[in-house]
C-alpha cells in the first residue's frame, strides 16, 4: 500500500467514514484535477466553452476504474453514432430544422436495435442534435460539420481525461475495500 492509501486508511478509521464515503472523496478530488486539465488545455488550444468536455469528463469518470471504462466505452460509442447520423443527415439533407426530430429518432432506433449499449445511450440522440443543431443555428452545412465535429471532439477529450485521471488516481490513492 502506498503512503498516500495508508493515510487515506487512516482517515477514514480517524473520521469515520465508510468506503462509499473515502471514493466519493476521491471522486471529488479526481474530478477537481480533470476539470482543471479539461479547461485549461481547450483554453490552450482554442478559445472555446469548454463545457461539453467538462460534462463528458464528469459522466464518463468513476472512482473506480473498471466502472469508468465501461462508461467510457458506453459514452464513446454513443457519441460516434450519433456523430456518423448527425453528419449524414447534415450531408444528405442539408440544414432544414425539420430533419432534427426525424434524425434523433432514426439516432435512438439505431442505439436501440443495433448498437445496445444502454448505459449512456442518451448521448447518441444528443450528439445527433449538437451536430444538426450547428448547421441549423449556422444555416450552413459545412459550418455544421465543422462546429459539430468540434463539439465531439470536445467529448470524447473530456472522456478520455476522466477515464485517464479514474485511472491514475486509483493507482496513486489506493482503496482496497475489506472482503464481505
Amino acid at each position: 500500500m502506498s503512503t498516500l492509501s495508508l493515510r487515506a486508511e487512516a482517515l477514514r478509521k480517524r473520521l469515520g467514514l465508510s468506503y462509499e464515503q473515502l471514493f466519493g472523496i476521491r471522486f471529488a478530488i479526481n474530478v477537481a484535477i480533470a476539470t482543471t486539465i479539461v479547461w485549461w488545455t481547450l483554453k490552450l488550444i482554442s478559445d472555446t466553452n469548454p463545457i461539453w468536455a467538462i460534462a463528458s469528463m464528469v459522466a464518463a469518470s468513476d472512482p473506480q476504474p473498471f466502472e469508468a471504462s465501461r462508461m467510457f466505452k458506453a459514452r464513446l460509442s454513443n457519441v460516434l453514432v450519433g456523430c456518423v447520423v448527425g453528419l449524414s443527415f447534415l450531408l444528405i439533407g442539408g440544414v432544414r430544422e425539420w430533419m432534427l426530430p426525424i434524425a434523433l429518432a432514426v439516432t435512438v432506433l439505431i442505439t436501440s436495435f443495433i448498437v445496445k449499449i444502454k448505459t449512456m445511450w442518451r448521448q447518441a440522440p444528443i450528439t445527433a442534435a449538437v451536430v444538426i443543431a450547428a448547421g441549423v443555428m449556422h444555416d450552413s452545412t459545412r459550418m455544421g460539420i465543422s462546429k459539430g465535429l468540434h463539439k465531439v471532439g470536445e467529448v470524447i477529450f473530456g472522456c478520455l481525461v476522466g477515464l485517464a485521471v479514474s485511472w491514475l488516481m486509483s493507482k496513486v490513492w489506493f482503496i482496497k475495500m475489506p472482503k464481505q
